[in-house]
């Protein structure tokens, strides 16, 4: 049994799970377009390997990733490449990014799929390559590659592999219909993966708001040794790795430092759910779960949505609006990115689709801060949120990095207690963006620098050649004229 650890600050806002999780999880209509961005993961952008006017079938390889932090993108179903270029996309810099837009044929064609009759009796390393040619990201939200996670085994050891369904917060209730419904298929992800890892035990946390989801995982996991199900204090941010480690191990990751540091790696139910399906079936990740409600939606209900598929589609299936949102977020109320269109695709990191009413958004207009400390009450990494927005605000990233500006998970925690409505994540956000900004400018200018320096001394070296070169070439013809031409005493008669 595993000794719980309170962790540090979090907050218990209104859960406002209850209409979302009711219902089964429903299905979206084949779109005609689907729109898919080729950078939906951690990394550099994908690398496209069609051309306008290609036919592919679906869960076809559309583009390769270009390092081990991107992730391939497939075409979640079969149709025409209509467009390669810009297009409208949720993007951490904006909404303009670069895809793909597939023309479906409403045929929904496979490729043939590599169907595993055991993975148990596979390697290790090949499954987790597998996993990888996937496009398998995490999706509660992080996006971060799975493969890469899942070859710390070679590197590390991992003691446990954690289960991460605590789904922390309001609205969402994606992780709790996979659970209920899909039990039997996480149990059998979270075992392939402790093979990949070789792992000693499995944990799946689930916070104690969940009793269906609890229910459903204890009877898939009972066939099975070393898989324990828990339950962890319904509370935000428990879904944080670092959170739900500590809650679960006691064991705090070190400031900068990685899970596997203290001998765990986490993984979220659906990226569980996905890794599962890939290995047994062969299937990439081109579609995925995910909650819409708000108070504007007539029916909010949990969605299997292909990637690509148009968020004014959700929409429609779960009945409409009931008037114009005051707020529409991609993702939950507190990590959700703010959407200007229901035009935009969803992505692979998309966890919800919320349409919000002028009552469930919280009030605008900051105040001076009273420096009552209630943020860092509230901090589940125990920074200083006022310093930190004090130093940010006058672009002094290097002191705010000094109370703790990098270990910042952006949960918004601060800025939810905040009594002044100062937007602190908004200015962390930022923070670390500039920060990320400089990084990549200074890397740029040092590969630059190195390229011209590298290119002068090829120059001077050619030049210098050149030189010795001629010079030679000047002492052979030196040479062979003092052979050739003859002295005066052979030419005096």
């Amino acid at each position: 049994m595993f000794n719980f650890a309170r962790v540090r600050g979090g907050i218990h806002p209104p859960s406002n799970k209850e209409r979302s999780a009711l219902l089964p999880i429903g299905s979206v209509p084949l779109s005609p377009l689907l729109s898919l961005p080729l950078r939906q993961h951690a990394g550099a952008e994908g690398l496209p390997l069609v051309k306008v006017g290609d036919y592919v079938l679906k869960g076809q390889l559309l583009a390769s990733s270009p390092s081990e932090l991107s992730a391939p993108v497939h075409a979640p179903s079969s149709g025409r490449i209509r467009h390669i270029g810009s297009i409208l996309a949720p993007h951490p810099s904006g909404l303009e990014t670069n895809g793909i837009v597939l023309e479906c044929d409403g045929k929904d064609r496979w490729i043939d799929l590599d169907v595993s009759v055991n993975a148990f009796d596979e390697d290790p390393l090949v499954l987790a390559d597998r996993v990888a040619a996937a496009g398998i990201v995490g999706l509660g939200g992080a996006i971060f590659p799975a493969a890469v996670k899942l070859k710390q085994g070679a590197r590390h050891e991992i003691k446990t592999v954690l289960v991460n369904g605590s789904e922390c917060e309001p609205y969402l209730t994606t992780d709790d219909r996979l659970m209920r419904e899909r039990a039997a298929d996480i149990v059998d992800g979270a075992r392939l993966i402790q093979h990949i890892l070789r792992a000693y035990s499995i944990v799946i946390a689930i916070e104690d708001n969940k009793p269906e989801a609890l229910a459903a995982m204890y009877l898939a996991a009972a066939p099975f040794g070393a898989i324990e199900v828990v339950s962890v204090p319904a509370m935000y941010p428990m879904g944080s790795a670092k959170q739900l480690i500590q809650e679960i191990t006691g064991r705090e990751v070190p400031a900068g430092g990685r899970s596997t540091q203290v001998g765990v790696l986490v993984h979220n139910v659906g990226t569980v759910y996905a890794i599962q399906q890939a290995l047994r079936f062969g299937r990439p990740l081109i579609s995925r779960v995910l909650t819409v409600a708000g108070g504007c939606i007539a029916t909010p209900q949990n969605l299997e949505v292909r990637i690509g598929t148009p968020v004014q589609e959700l929409i429609e299936v779960c009945g409409g609006l009931t008037h114009q949102p005051q707020r529409l977020l991609l993702g939950g109320p507190m990590m959700g990115m703010v959407l200007p269109s229901t035009d935009v695709p969803v992505i692979k990191g998309a966890t919800g689709v919320l349409a919000l009413t002028g009552s469930e958004v919280p009030r605008n207009e900051a105040s001076p801060c009273i420096r009552c400390s209630r943020c860092m009450d509230a901090c589940p990494m125990g920074l200083m949120p006022m310093e930190m927005v004090a130093h940010t605000r006058k672009d002094d990233f290097d002191t705010a990095s000094g109370y703790g500006l990098r270990d910042c998970i952006l949960c918004g925690c601060c800025s939810y207690v905040c009594p002044s409505h100062i937007p602190l994540v908004q200015f962390f956000q930022y923070g670390i963006g500039q920060q990320d900004e400089r990084r990549q400018a200074a890397r740029k200018s040092d590969y630059i620098k190195q390229a011209t320096e590298a290119r002068a001394q090829r120059v001077a070296s050619k030049e210098t050649a050149r030189k010795a070169t001629k010079a030679a070439k000047a002492d052979r013809y030196n040479s062979v004229q003092s052979h050739s031409v003859p002295s005066n005493e052979e030419v005096q008669p």
